[in-house]
């Protein structure tokens, strides 16, 4: 093993040509990590030559009476902002150029812009846009760059806008805290009521449920009152029928006393001269020498004039009987009935008399002959009764004359003037019923919507009922805990520095436990490790892993013999990879010392797997180095962390010596934590030590198989 490695030494160093070689292949790995180190060192500083559209199309808006135009403060703001290439153009040559490839991307500002903004002050706001279009087949990387420039313009407009809002809010709790300190009686007044509230709302409730109640009882009512509209529309018209034929009745009685009267008078008086006439006619008798010879003629002679004053007097009797009758018909009063009855019965009486004469006259005739004697008592006595009769017609006609017929008349006008005021008062009425019926429909409408209204308000009123306890229970908590006096002076805060709280109410204090300086600082172990494995490759693809002339050593000796020049090459490559990473790129390394140290632990593995897969396999085990490079690669986590890798690259990382290899390296670039280092340290172990085993008994038993197959691909004529 000694020999072969010495002889392989001393070859090196003999012959020139594999001295450049063997040169060429300790500088390429490291050539391979430091141009990728350099070109991911910091390309985030690099944006500002990245160009990006930008349209202002905002037309502004007035908010309050003010205008406002965001946009152009957007605008004013860029061209101060060199974190990318700004470009401020209109819509169609910012579209055109991200089409075409000129542009990154392109953010459009609409016109609407300041006015959506502008509703924070409305009762519901409406959030504003921006526009963003990017061009993705360009790069990978740079959309992700323009959206983070693009979410940078979107976070500052909301810092400068969350901090110009919250400084007005603040103004106005400023003016808002000076108000409430003023008003502090009139909120101690509103507690007090909130809590008056809560004691009165089982009154209220009751008073709501009577309400209720009412509104029925009056429905009910409305009901009747709409019910009896058509009886009271009938009972008028009849009432108007009625008092129209009782005036027309009264008339036509009118026309027939002003008709009857002078008959009555003349009749009257004719019975007050034919008493009169009687009643001298009897004193001439009385005075006379009577011839009792004579009684018939006499007897006649006092019928004849009694009955023609009987005829008189029926006649007015009878005049007198119709009136009443009229007077009956058209309910006439109780006074001017009881004129016409005592003037009939004053009537009856004189006919009752006038009747006694006649039958008196008779008795004259009857007794003249049998008793002259009695002739002149009966005479004197028939002279009385004459008498007392025409002194009896004579204050009959004066009563009637003076009494009766004005009576009459006067009841007959009254009657008339009553039923004209009852036709007025009627004809009102009936003109009153539709505006009557329209109240009450109207009445009927508003109760029911009344009554509508108090359901909804019961309906709802355990809802106010628990919000109202809630209020004044929150009102008590509050008392306990919180003084208004607090509020207040919480309320006038300085708005200027609240202004500033708000632009930012967080501040993030980045304290680095393992500061890394850059961005390719932090691929440095990523790209070394990569470097180390691909110098690797490039000893197995350059140089042998046996010997031309074998005979004498075994194939365990050949095996390690080769190993020693590998893993001596492989330790020259790490050198010049982490000495030129420290020194030539400046990697700002925490532990340079230990970095190093740890590049040449994973160069051991790294020989010692790739060299016996070659030594071993041949040119499949060159196939199978470099497919566990790719895996590797992807798998390791040296990018992207392996949460964020797909699940077959998390379930292949930890059988990948690059992901301890890598986590080493970092270690000594970040800052070394040995729980972790020893971890790695031990893992990579693992990975050698599988790999020397496989060769130190594997490589005589897969020896000749392993000869047998290069030496038919090499019969392809393809392969060397």
């Amino acid at each position: 093993m000694w020999s072969i490695f010495t002889k392989d030494i001393k070859n090196i160093f003999t012959n020139w040509v594999a001295a450049i070689l063997i040169g060429g292949l300790t500088l390429l790995p490291s050539l391979y990590a430091w141009f990728n180190i350099e070109a991911s060192w910091d390309p985030y500083s690099q944006t500002d030559q990245l160009p990006v559209g930008i349209v202002n199309e905002d037309t502004g808006a007035t908010v309050r009476d003010k205008e406002i135009h965001i946009g152009d403060e957007i605008v004013k703001e860029l061209k101060k902002n060199d974190d990318m290439d700004w470009q401020f153009v209109d819509r169609k040559e910012a579209m055109d150029k991200v089409e075409y490839g000129d542009y990154f991307a392109v953010i459009v500002i609409p016109e609407n812009f300041s006015k959506k903004l502008g509703t924070v002050m409305k009762d519901r706001p409406e959030k504003a846009k921006v526009e963003y279009y990017v061009n993705e087949k360009i790069n990978a990387i740079a959309p992700k760059i323009t959206e983070s420039g693009a979410g940078g313009i979107v976070d500052k407009i909301t810092s400068n806008f969350i901090s110009t809002v919250n400084g007005t809010i603040f103004d106005k709790f400023n003016e808002l805290g000076l108000e409430i300190e003023k008003d502090l009686p009139d909120i101690k007044k509103f507690e007090e009521y909130v809590f008056q509230m809560e004691d009165k709302l089982p009154e209220i409730q009751t008073l709501l449920n009577e309400s209720l109640a009412d509104a029925q009882n009056a429905q009910n009512i409305i009901d009747d009152a709409q019910a009896l509209v058509p009886d009271a529309k009938r009972v008028t018209g009849e009432g108007l029928q009625t008092i129209d034929e009782t005036t027309t009745f009264l008339k036509k009685a009118e026309n027939r006393l002003n008709q009857i009267a002078p008959q009555v008078q003349k009749d009257l008086e004719e019975v007050q001269s034919m008493a009169t006439k009687v009643n001298e006619f009897i004193s001439n008798v009385q005075t006379s020498n009577i011839n009792l010879n004579q009684g018939q003629q006499i007897s006649e002679q006092i019928n004849e004039q009694i009955a023609s004053s009987m005829k008189n007097i029926e006649a007015v009797e009878a005049a007198l009987k119709q009136l009443q009758e009229q007077n009956n018909n058209e309910q006439g009063t109780n006074q001017n009935q009881e004129q016409i009855d005592q003037a009939l019965e004053q009537l009856a009486v004189l006919k009752k008399e006038l009747q006694s004469i006649q039958q008196g006259g008779q008795r004259i005739n009857t007794f003249l002959s049998d008793k002259q004697q009695e002739v002149d008592g009966l005479i004197a006595q028939l002279q009385e009764r004459s008498a007392k009769t025409a002194n009896e017609i004579d204050a009959f006609v004066k009563e009637y004359n003076e009494n009766i017929e004005p009576t009459v008349r006067q009841e007959v006008a009254n009657a008339k003037k009553t039923l004209g005021d009852a036709r007025g008062i009627l004809i009102e009425i009936q003109s009153t019923l539709p505006e009557v019926e329209k109240i009450l429909s109207n009445t009927e409408g508003n109760l029911g919507e009344g009554e509508e209204t108090l359901k909804h308000i019961l309906a709802e009123f355990p809802y106010v009922n628990d919000k109202i306890n809630q209020l004044a229970d929150r009102i008590r908590e509050i008392q306990g805990e919180t003084d208004i006096n607090e509020i207040i002076e919480l309320l006038q805060n300085d708005p200027e520095a609240e202004k500033g709280f708000f632009e930012e109410p967080v501040k993030l204090n980045k304290n680095s436990l393992f500061p890394i300086a850059n961005y390719g600082t932090g691929m440095t172990p990523f790209y070394t490790v990569l470097a180390i494995w691909v110098g690797g490759l490039l000893l197995i693809s350059l140089l042998a892993t046996g010997i031309h002339r074998s005979e004498g050593f075994t194939e365990k000796q050949i095996y390690f013999g080769k190993l020693f020049t590998f893993i001596s090459i492989g330790f020259v490559q790490t050198l010049v990879v982490t000495v030129g990473d420290i020194f030539i790129m400046g990697v700002d390394i925490a532990e340079p010392v230990w970095f190093i140290l740890f590049g040449l632990v994973s160069s051991l593995v790294f020989i010692l797997v790739v060299y016996t897969l070659v030594s071993v396999f041949g040119d499949v085990g060159k196939a199978m180095a470099i497919v566990l490079l790719v895996l590797q690669i992807a798998g390791a986590g040296g990018t992207y962390p392996v949460a964020l890798l797909p699940e077959f690259f998390q379930s292949i990382h930890p059988f990948l010596p690059f992901s301890y290899a890598i986590d080493l390296m970092r270690e000594a670039v970040g800052g070394i934590v040995w729980e972790r280092v020893y971890r790695d340290l031990m893992f990579l172990m693992i990975f050698g030590l599988i790999a020397l085993l496989i060769g130190t008994f594997l490589k005589g038993p897969l020896s000749k198989k392993t000869k047998a197959l290069m030496k038919k691909s090499k019969e392809s004529g393809l392969f060397h």
